[in-house]
């Protein structure tokens, strides 16, 4: 991008993404005053103040995390639009930014095997429970669990997946297997709070055909699932954990399945992308792999 607009846009995103006026013009190959001239004439122009300044940091203003929302988006347009336009290379290269729910972290094993296909493309990856804008955030490919309802997003549903109630061997060894869900009272359970709405995840059993949602202890509460599982590993108690990240575990004999066929929980997962980016090659690749490994995983 030679255009002194978008030079001036890339000197503010790198200089917010590293928080150094000093780094940024590294890595631009300017000089930090230089990118402190174009960000004062940016702000100038934006009539609004983007970066905080002390002598030894920067941080965003509350326009300036507004402003990088915008850049982002800017940024990814303008990269979809070359290659659709076939100014670049019809291979799979270049920067792909990726949003996960906080259990993507238990699937680095597909995503490494992602890069090592495609070493050209620059993985960003986002791992949050926080519902995000998929288009006005700059994201290109975000896994979501639930439905999803926007006219701006393609999908690629996966196969549904479900919770398990799970501990390991040793914790079983330690406190017992339960026997039935009244049984759950003594035991140490590991709860799962949505950051969204601070709200305890139920456990949802049935029980003569009824659900079933009873009274449980809290040895512990977190609002990401990893760390539930870590806990889980540690042998801390039983928690209620999607089988993308645990069905490994229980193949392999380190976790235990708890009265399994009453565990009532279903949910649909799915990946989405902007329907502008739908012919990337990197869009397309990412989902063709991504879908093909959580599918067979979940077989």
């Amino acid at each position: 991008m030679s255009s002194p607009h978008f030079a001036a846009l890339e000197a503010f995103v790198q200089a917010a993404e590293t928080g150094s006026f000093k780094e940024a013009g590294r890595r631009l190959g300017i000089s930090s005053s230089a990118i402190g001239r174009t960000i004062a004439r940016l702000e100038a122009g934006l009539e609004v103040r983007l970066f905080y300044r002390s002598t030894r940091a920067i941080a965003l203003t509350a326009e300036g995390e507004k402003f990088l929302v915008r850049c982002h988006r800017i940024f990814a347009e303008y990269e979809a639009a070359r290659e659709e336009m076939g100014e670049v290379t019809t291979a799979p290269v270049g920067r792909l930014r990726v949003g996960f729910p906080s259990m993507g972290t238990e699937m680095m094993h597909h995503i490494i095997a992602f890069q090592s296909e495609y070493p050209e493309i620059e993985l960003d990856l986002d791992f949050s429970d926080r519902l995000v804008n998929v288009v006005e955030e700059g994201f290109d490919v975000v896994m979501r669990i639930g439905t999803v309802e926007d006219s701006r997003l393609r999908m690629r549903r996966l196969k549904g997946f479900r919770h398990q109630l799970v501990a390991t061997p040793a914790y079983i060894a330690r406190y017992g297997h339960p026997q039935q869900v009244s049984d759950l009272t003594a035991h140490r359970c590991l709860r799962y709070r949505y950051p969204t709405t601070g709200r305890l995840s139920p456990w949802t059993f049935l029980h003569n055909g009824q659900s079933l949602r009873p009274e449980l202890p809290q040895s512990a509460v977190a609002n990401n699932v990893s760390t539930l599982l870590s806990m889980v590993m540690g042998d801390q108690g039983i928690a209620l954990l999607p089988d993308l990240i645990v069905s490994e575990n229980l193949k392999a004999g380190k976790l235990t399945a708890v009265f399994d066929a009453c565990v009532y929980d279903e949910r649909a997962v799915s990946l989405l992308w902007p329907s502008s980016r739908q012919y990337l090659p990197k869009v397309r690749v990412f989902v063709q792999f991504m879908a093909s490994r959580l599918e067979r995983e979940l077989a």
